[in-house]
């Protein structure tokens, strides 16, 4: 018996891993997050499986779950939203599973800043401009943020800032960030809305002016934020991987014809 965590990535049914997709295929009990998991993606358990909803459940119900199946000899797929390694309080979960000696493995997930740099047709890495994606968010309700990891210590790197989970706390990313002079009133901002579903949207703007554009589009869950310069850049150098005078040991110097 295992448990089987799977990122079923961000919305789109057609957007998890072959292997996560069979994994549900064949695993007689389905625990998914309701709320961020499309039903599409649990409709693939087998015929008379166990599929339970965990948004309205605690840890230890959840885990109470696992255990019983365990006892049957059933195998699990805990499914979550875009890849289980990224705020999908899946650390807890394997603790109490590596306590109680049940055997469990990791399926990723596409995330949902990669999901969103692909619906909006742009690499987050620039050359000269970024090098260097965060990924981070904002304390609110949930647990506070650890020391040193305050958005104003992060942005002195001048990388493309991928915040989650702060579509509600815009003012206190705008105090932290503009300030900052890699940033700024015009830094290039864009939120991202329920990446992979059927409504999805992006609200393009600036550091300066999108909590007004939020606040105008009523988001109040399910948004990631990208803020940085590399956002729609167009005036960067090209690359050395495909440069005609850049060598390198699968593109080795040719021969001069003599």
């Amino acid at each position: 018996m295992t448990v089987h965590f799977i990122g079923a990535g961000p919305g789109a049914p057609d957007l998890i891993t072959v292997r996560g997709l069979r994994l549900i295929e064949a695993c007689p009990v389905c625990l998914y997050a309701g709320s961020l998991v499309p039903k599409e993606v649990v409709e693939a358990a087998p015929a008379g499986a166990r599929v339970l909803d965990t948004a309205p459940m605690t840890l230890d119900e959840i885990i109470a779950e696992i255990v019983s199946a365990h006892d049957e000899g059933l195998d699990v797929a805990r499914v979550h939203s875009g890849d289980p390694s990224l705020y999908g309080a899946t650390a807890e979960q394997m603790r109490r599973l590596e306590a109680l000696d049940i055997p469990f493995d990791v399926t990723p997930g596409v995330p949902a800043f990669a999901a969103a740099a692909a619906a909006l047709r742009t690499e987050l890495t620039v050359p000269e401009v970024c090098q260097t994606v965060i990924l981070t968010r904002t304390a609110m309700k949930s647990s506070s943020m650890p020391e040193g990891e305050e958005l104003s210590t992060l942005a002195k790197s001048g990388a493309t800032l991928a915040i989650h989970l702060s579509v509600r706390n815009i003012p206190h990313i705008q105090r932290e960030l503009l300030p900052v002079a890699a940033y700024g009133e015009d830094c290039p901002a864009i939120i991202a809305y329920r990446v992979g579903w059927p409504d999805q949207a992006f609200i393009h703007g600036t550091l300066g002016d999108i909590h007004r554009k939020a606040r105008e589009a009523k988001l109040t869950r399910t948004a990631l934020i990208f803020v940085g310069r590399g956002l729609g850049a167009r005036d960067f150098i090209d690359s050395k991987l495909y440069d005609g005078n850049h060598v390198h040991v699968l593109r080795p110097k040719r021969k001069t014809a003599g």
